[in-house]
């Protein structure tokens, strides 16, 4: 695991994804409530190289020579990859070099500017998120670079359905109270009938957000949701796989996990193909030498760099 690769890991919709982490940390146009990173940074939506593209593609090669090849390489991670003015040019080459799948994870922030749009075509799969479906909701929960609003975004990914060949899988996170009722279920319906992606996934939070007000809807409540939405609808949750055992693993090893948003010791035992049960000991070590702190959300206890 490099400084701009992470995993491979398992996924809950990529399979064995093998992430890059192409903008430093926190670098988003939004600072969205329920965000695993945690909240209060600045957005922005300046866009340039912000990290050396031969270096990413370096590490990734070694990752994808070391461990297997991934079912998808996916450019996300810790902030919002098309920041980045290389990100088409990254994935082109992963492409040609490897002829592996490549996935766009974005918030669907800047793709109303066409020289993004463009760089999409060299993806196999985009996956945007659209947690409001109005103004008001958009601005409560994703917290916009003030230039952006939803109707520009919502322009932006009508085109690029116009354009792209690949797949579009439009993620919905939810937020019990905030954009969870009838209402906004059936705007949603009308913004996704215009959207037309493949599939639609309905999130919500698994990991400790930035703001803990949010609140996660029941799971009846989101079957509700996905009936209203229609047949391209869908829950999506977390694996639930028991790890075989494997190399040891060291503190550096899970420090290097945690830098990019807080894990299960489950989690972090898929990531490394080890066991769950040499994960736990060397977390309870950790931090009981305070190197790292655990917290508790939605049943399960998850870990993260103080």
């Amino acid at each position: 695991m490099g400084q701009y690769t992470y995993g491979p890991v398992r996924s809950r919709r990529l399979g064995l994804s093998l992430g890059l982490d192409i903008v430093p940390m926190k670098t988003c146009s939004f600072d969205c409530v329920y965000c695993q990173l945690g909240g209060g940074h600045r957005p922005l939506i300046e866009r340039r190289e912000y990290v050396p593209s031969e270096e990413v593609l370096r590490q990734a090669g070694e990752e994808i020579r070391s461990s297997g090849e991934p079912d998808f390489v996916t450019l996300g991670g810790s902030g919002e990859p098309t920041l980045n003015t290389a990100f088409g040019d990254i994935a082109r080459k992963i492409a040609a070099a490897y002829s592996l799948p490549v996935a766009l994870l974005t918030n669907g922030s800047l793709l109303w500017m066409p020289e993004v749009r463009e760089a999409c075509r060299h993806m196999d799969l985009v996956i945007p998120s659209l947690d409001a479906c109005d103004e008001e909701t958009f601005k409560a929960i994703n917290r916009p670079h003030p230039s952006l609003n939803l109707a520009k975004i919502i322009d932006g990914l009508s085109q690029l359905r116009e354009t792209f060949e690949g797949l579009i899988w439009l993620e919905v996170f939810l937020i019990k109270g905030i954009n969870d009722s009838d209402r906004h279920c059936l705007a949603f319906k009308k913004l996704i009938e215009r959207i037309r992606p493949d599939k639609v996934h309905l999130n919500t939070a698994v990991r400790p957000p930035a703001e803990p007000s949010v609140r996660v809807p029941s799971r009846e409540r989101m079957e509700q949701i996905c009936d209203i939405l229609g047949p391209k609808a869908e829950i999506i949750t977390p694996r639930h796989k028991n790890a075989g055992p494997g190399a040891n693993i060291s503190g550096e090893d899970i420090i290097n996990i945690l830098r990019r948003r807080p894990c299960t010791a489950r989690e972090i035992a898929e990531t490394c193909g080890t066991t769950e049960n040499e994960v736990a000991e060397k977390l309870h070590n950790m931090v009981s030498d305070e190197k790292i702190v655990e917290i508790t959300g939605e049943g399960e206890s998850f870990f993260k760099i103080p």
